[in-house]
């Protein structure tokens, strides 16, 4: 099921009323019951016959956590994390990566002069098993470490795993935080619902008003990238960033929202990221769940800084590499991740030494080159091939003329998406001190009344139920 659908627009509400109203005094474990009924119909409704991977997925952890914890001997609790461990990614895989290593292996035979027919099957990819997954050995993995214990409540566990708001596309949240919030009857939170309407209410701007008013232009440039003129490609990498940037960001604070209605807290995923100064501190700010899972569970466990330089080299290199490849089995991902390894080794000398310092406007230059950096990356995180990003990049260097934007598009359509991603980004500034964008609870009624009903207005204005969000694919 989308947010962006008539289906959740009629699904939320049920759910909320059911929730605060006939499970409000209920024991812990009904409410459990009820959230993973919940999360199921939300995760079925996409197909429902991925249900039983998440189910079966969800059993194996919460028994190898437990298998861990009750280990005599180290080797056996080893035995236990690498069982975990190969499964999970086993499951991803081949849903996410048979189909293209296939294809690969049969080309390199096809070089030597061999034919080698690939297997080719359907395989279709789960919405969110890439999430899940990690969720799930965030789990196992902290056992192992001591950092918590596995929990007895299977249903808490099923719940955890499955909770609706962030299952599809994040946040991924690790199981020592989101976990233990299930163990408590949650009590309606006035203050806190509100605030999680608001945020909620950003992120349907940003994904709906914002993200899908620039989806179209996008599509074209790419799809039409060999006839275009040079600032016609800059137009489109920079317009991507900016859509790919609203399109998720967007999912995240609806998934944050959803969840501070329902009563629970969820890690911030993004944090003004395009006004970073430095690749290292917009890695600080962009996807943070992700980011802080790669550096936790890969970079640190290769060594970290706290190596030889070249080995520290090899660790940033590596843990970008995977982090790349966990987007999608295409190549364009793995320059990609390899593209930032390297902006960030050649970067980081000249970085400020706190990412999370204010931010000022007398640093627009430093936060400029870092965003066309970003920007000039995601050109391969788009395209659909390596030769089409190397392509792209050759009509821009030699400043190739060709069809311009207004060309391809009513100039109306064009001012639409750029005024309204200057508004977004107007007002992220604006808020840089705020949990969120929309984080006006100190402002008077007026005010706060005045900013719903524009942003209600726009978003139905602008509402369409195609658009898809961009990290379901991943």
């Amino acid at each position: 099921m989308l947010f962006n659908s008539i289906e959740f627009v009629l699904f939320l509400p049920l759910v909320l009323i059911l929730y605060w109203g006939f499970f409000n005094k209920v024991s812990v474990n009904l409410r459990n019951a009820f959230l993973l009924v919940a999360a199921y119909i939300f995760y079925g409704w996409w197909d429902y016959r991925f249900l039983g991977l998440i189910a079966l997925s969800s059993l194996f952890d919460f028994f190898c956590g437990k298998y861990i914890y009750e280990a005599k001997t180290e080797k056996i609790k080893r035995v236990f994390l690498y069982t975990s461990l190969a499964v999970n990614l086993s499951i991803l895989f081949f849903f996410k990566y048979f189909g293209f290593f296939a294809t690969q292996l049969a080309e390199l035979f096809r070089q030597f002069g061999s034919t080698v027919h690939p297997t080719t099957l359907k395989i279709i990819l789960p919405v969110g098993v890439s999430f899940y997954t990690f969720q799930a050995l965030s789990y196992t993995i902290d056992i192992y470490r001591g950092r918590m214990k596995p929990t007895n409540n299977a249903l808490a566990f099923f719940t955890f795993i499955s909770f609706f708001p962030q299952l599809v596309a994040g946040p991924i949240e690790r199981a020592r935080n989101l976990l233990p919030q299930f163990s408590s009857l949650k009590r309606f939170d006035y203050s806190k619902a509100a605030n999680g309407f608001r945020q909620l209410l950003w992120g349907f701007f940003a994904k709906i008003v914002v993200a899908d008013s620039i989806a179209p232009i996008t599509d074209s440039i790419f799809a039409n990238h060999g006839s275009l003129g040079a600032g016609t490609l800059v137009f489109g990498a920079v317009l991507f960033s900016i859509q790919l940037f609203c399109d998720f960001a967007g999912y995240s604070n609806i998934a944050i929202g959803v969840a501070s209605i329902l009563g629970f807290d969820i890690m911030r995923n993004f944090n003004l990221p395009f006004f970073s100064r430095s690749i290292s501190e917009f890695w600080s700010r962009w996807h943070i769940s992700l980011s802080t899972w790669f550096r936790e569970y890969v970079y640190f466990p290769l060594g970290g800084n706290q190596c030889s330089k070249t080995r520290y080299y090899f660790n940033i290199m590596a843990t970008f590499l995977i982090s790349g490849l966990w987007h999608g089995a295409n190549w364009t991902f793995a320059i990609w991740g390899m593209i930032h390894g390297i902006f960030y080794l050649i970067t980081k000398p000249f970085s400020p030494k706190n990412n999370s310092g204010e931010l000022s406007l007398r640093q627009w230059p430093s936060m400029l080159g870092t965003f066309l950096l970003v920007c000039a990356a995601f050109v391969f995180f788009r395209a659909e091939n390596l030769a089409q990003a190397l392509d792209f990049f050759s009509r821009i260097i030699h400043f190739s003329g060709g069809t311009n934007v207004f060309q391809l598009f009513e100039p109306t359509k064009i001012f639409i998406a750029v005024f309204f991603s200057g508004v977004l980004f107007v007002t992220e500034w604006i808020q840089r001190d705020k949990k969120h964008a929309m984080d006006i609870a100190e402002a008077t009624p007026f005010i706060r009344h005045s900013i719903y009903y524009i942003l209600i207005f726009v978003i139905l204005f602008a509402f369409q139920t195609d658009r898809i969000f961009i990290y379901f694919q991943f």
